[in-house]
């Protein structure tokens, strides 16, 4: 960066920034162009201040102000959970979006902070350290912090976008996905952005170089992308996945319940006898299963093995110790369960309940203090197969997702997107689950109660899909998998430690860089 760039008045840059970070939001799906993300973190690596200690605070605002539009366009449907269907008044839904956004820029923040104090100078021999090994290691390690602290919230993670084709050119970079997982996509990304800000900044030779990096990195991807990583376990099965589109307010509500289950069982039978496996989504039966079993659950299993197929039902269950759990049952010729192991604070249990017990009383959302479920837990077994099953957003965490291999055959994903609306999340979720399948080289049922539902191949392919707020049943033919993806069998390690080693590279050029001024 030259000095003629701190000419450039603050409000204008932070604006800029602000600019870059929305229109990052157009990576992800459903909008899917993939290349935002590498030009809008290469536009904030150009809107850093020059790495000049006078100047080092500047970074701390360009990269808060980025998360800022990155979050704040991106992550707004949080508001619809709070306001449309947690009861709570549109300006304290509002307010504490935003907050909730400014905390999470945060982490941008800190990237912005980070680069600008550690890269080496722009005037100095060393300055490609800066966008080629500062910028992607800072950029891949906050969003892996972000993903596991306070719980973890792994929206939005530059890699995500990466499995969107586009017209003529595909996907290039999905190719990485099997072999780095999201991780190492993210971090191609930002590599991808310093090299591009090379070639726009830096004429001669290093334009070159840097043109011929990023070709090399995007036609890796495409060839290996054809690697078929995993291989049939099994001939081709049929599955379906139930999407009753229930309103929240119905379905919870106590006149609701009947009407609820009898949607559920009236699309149940209409693929019942040509389907080896039926998903529910999550809490499709709005009632703990120690009331509904023997009315509704013990029939219905008899059914399935008339039929000669296996049901998975999405279902509250209560322990006789008065505990309740966010579970997946399997019935038919096997009974199985699983209880959900990393819960939504506020929507799913309460954290400090004590501090903040005025709060939770006032957003109302059902079951909102369920147990977890033990992190370490058996495949569910949906007849001969084990299956990997994830609800809701556990889907987001790739290591979570890759805790099921190699034994599972297929992945299952249940989820309840209603309460987010027609909004940006439930496209965003879905790109989540063809994440998962094409990471692990496995095929992914997807049920969710209001849309998007969804039979997605293990290259992250949709093969079929309903729409939001349709009720219908969704077929398609899957294929049960063996063997493992390079990400299934060593995860996102590989990719962190790289990282960190960058970062320490990048750290010794800014060093070297500094005593040599």
């Amino acid at each position: 960066m030259s000095d003629s760039d701190r000419s450039l008045p603050d409000p204008a840059r932070w604006a800029l920034a602000a600019l870059a970070g929305a229109l990052m939001v157009l990576s992800f799906a459903p909008f899917g162009w993939f290349p935002m993300a590498t030009l809008s973190i290469a536009a904030f690596y150009q809107l850093l201040p020059s790495a000049f200690p006078v100047a080092r605070r500047g970074g701390f605002a360009v990269g808060w102000f980025f998360g800022l539009g990155l979050l704040g366009f991106g992550v707004f449907w949080i508001r619809i959970s709070l306001n449309e269907f947690g009861n709570m008044p549109a300006l304290a839904a509002n307010v504490l979006m935003l907050l909730f956004v400014a905390a999470l820029a945060l982490f941008y923040a800190v990237a912005g902070w980070l680069v600008t104090r550690l890269r080496p100078r722009a005037d100095g021999p060393l300055w490609w350290a800066g966008p080629l090994l500062v910028l992607p290691s800072v950029w891949v390690l906050l969003e892996w912090l972000r993903g596991w602290l306070f719980t973890g919230f792994p929206w939005l993670f530059a890699g995500n976008g990466q499995i969107n084709p586009l017209p003529l050119v595909g996907a290039p970079l999905a190719g990485w996905a099997p072999v780095l997982g999201v991780h190492g996509l993210s971090l191609i990304v930002a590599l991808s952005a310093g090299l591009l800000w090379i070639a726009v900044r830096r004429p001669g030779i290093a334009r070159s170089l840097s043109l011929a990096a990023v070709l090399a990195l995007w036609l890796g991807g495409a060839l290996l992308g054809r690697v078929e990583w995993t291989r049939p376990a099994d001939g081709p099965i049929v599955a379906a996945a139930v999407q009753g589109n229930v309103e929240p307010a119905v379905k919870w509500s106590p006149d609701g319940v009947l009407p609820t289950l009898e949607i559920y069982l009236l699309l149940t039978r209409e693929v019942l006898e040509d389907s080896d496996v039926i998903v529910w989504p999550e809490t499709a039966i709005p009632s703990f299963l120690h009331e509904v079993e023997s009315g509704l659950v013990k029939p219905l299993a008899e059914d399935a093995r008339e039929a000669g197929t296996e049901i998975v039902v999405g279902v509250p269950v209560m322990e006789p110790s008065g505990r309740y759990y966010n579970g997946l049952i399997s019935i038919g010729s096997a009974a199985d369960r699983y209880y959900k192991r990393h819960l939504v604070p506020f929507g799913e249990f309460l954290p400090f309940k004590r501090q903040l017990r005025p709060l939770i009383d006032w957003f109302e959302v059902p079951m909102s203090d369920f147990s977890r479920g033990q992190a370490e837990q058996p495949l569910l077994q949906v007849g001969r197969y084990p299956v990997g099953v994830s609800i809701c957003y556990e889907d987001v965490f790739p290591e979570e997702v890759r805790q099921a291999l190699p034994q599972a055959a297929y992945l299952i994903n249940v989820s309840n997107d209603a309460w987010f609306g027609d909004s940006l999340a439930p496209h965003q979720h879905l790109e989540f689950a063809r994440l998962r399948a094409l990471e692990n080289g496995r095929p992914l049922v997807r049920a969710t109660n209001t849309g998007i539902s969804a039979i997605i191949d293990h290259h992250g392919r949709v093969l079929a899909a309903l729409p939001l707020f349709e009720r219908a049943a969704l077929k398609g033919t899957i294929e049960p998998r063996a063997g493992l993806t390079p990400f299934a069998a060593v995860g996102s390690t590989p990719v962190l430690l790289l990282a960190a080693g960058m970062l320490l590279l990048g750290l010794l050029a800014g060093r070297w860089s500094a005593l040599r001024s």
